[in-house]
């Protein structure tokens, strides 16, 4: 496809979005040469807040401001993290998640300073996370280690760790430090059936308008049908459940070799004593997805996502 525009790229400020946005502006020259990015960073009110993410109004509190830029037709893509992106809602009226694109890791890692595993972590240590899914799986896997609320993007994260006044250790996404060069602080990639991932773990969306069909077809070119697929079931499932930020709510979707997908997904207490897990295969990311949901509404799901969000409060 020969192109030859500006093209007006929005993004949130984070060295860590910077990044994600370098990676598109790469796949625009191979694939799109004629095509001049120009990257509009801007600060949103989920990264000058630094208290609960809820009284912002949740996940979206990271994408409101990009999103009002793309509608006003200040900006004409943005790219966003799909685990930033509200599930509970769908995307504002006029614009359109044009691409996944390839998944990167969707393991959640822990740094620690000293090079030890979770399992190896003494009683008490403090763990820096402010995830939901996180807390509750650390309850159910190591109750004997204690969650501090973390806030702030990765580098600043991994300052405060540095400094040893308030956490011995993190728990941050592997793909995040991979992203920003900082793939060498992490001390274990824990496994996905320990610690099972956020929905849309390890991938980042192309968003767009919908009626602008030039940048839509442009961004489509970019995406990636096995991470398109997988995270389509992911998403689905969160939209039956109504997941939001104080939702431990945890799922990975993935490709087996006949072509259908798996779907797992499991639904904890934050104490980490109820656990309720649905795993099946369809060929159909939409129906795999509803059916997942189905499964965990049918255990108690509901009820257990409201005790988590009242205890979130």
């Amino acid at each position: 496809m020969a192109d030859s525009r500006l093209l007006r790229i929005g993004t949130r400020n984070s060295p860590m979005a910077l990044a994600q946005v370098e990676r598109v502006r790469a796949m625009l020259a191979e694939r799109h040469p004629g095509v001049t990015v120009d990257v509009v960073a801007m600060s949103t009110s989920g990264d000058r807040w630094h208290g609960d993410l809820a009284a912002l109004g949740g996940k979206g509190a990271f994408t409101k401001e990009v999103d009002a830029a793309l509608i006003n037709g200040d900006v004409d893509l943005v790219v966003h993290c799909v685990k930033d992106v509200p599930g509970d809602r769908p995307p504002p009226a006029g614009t359109v998640m044009a691409a996944y694109l390839a998944r990167d890791d969707v393991r959640d890692c822990l740094v620690h300073p000293g090079g030890l595993r979770a399992d190896q972590l003494a009683a008490g240590t403090r763990i820096g996370t402010s995830a939901v899914r996180r807390i509750a799986q650390l309850a159910l896997h190591w109750p004997h280690l204690v969650p501090v609320a973390i806030r702030g993007n990765a580098n600043s994260r991994l300052a405060k760790l540095d400094t040893g006044d308030t956490y011995d250790a993190l728990l941050l996404a592997a793909s995040g430090l991979q992203r920003i060069g900082q793939a060498g602080r992490i001390t274990e990639a824990i496994d996905v059936d320990t610690m099972v991932p956020a929905i849309g773990s390890g991938t980042l969306v192309l968003q767009c308008r919908d009626d602008d069909e030039h940048t839509r077809d442009i961004a489509t070119s970019l995406a990636d049908p096995r991470t398109t697929r997988e995270t389509v079931a992911e998403r689905t499932m969160l939209r039956i459940l109504q997941g939001n930020c104080h939702s431990p709510i945890a799922a990975l979707a993935r490709t087996e070799h006949d072509g259908h997908l798996s779907l797992r997904a499991r639904v904890i207490s934050l104490d980490g004593k109820t656990v309720l897990d649905a795993h099946e295969q369809a060929a159909d990311p939409i129906a795999l997805g509803t059916s997942v949901a189905a499964a965990l509404l049918r255990q108690g799901a509901r009820d257990l996502l409201d005790r988590a969000a009242h205890s979130s409060e």
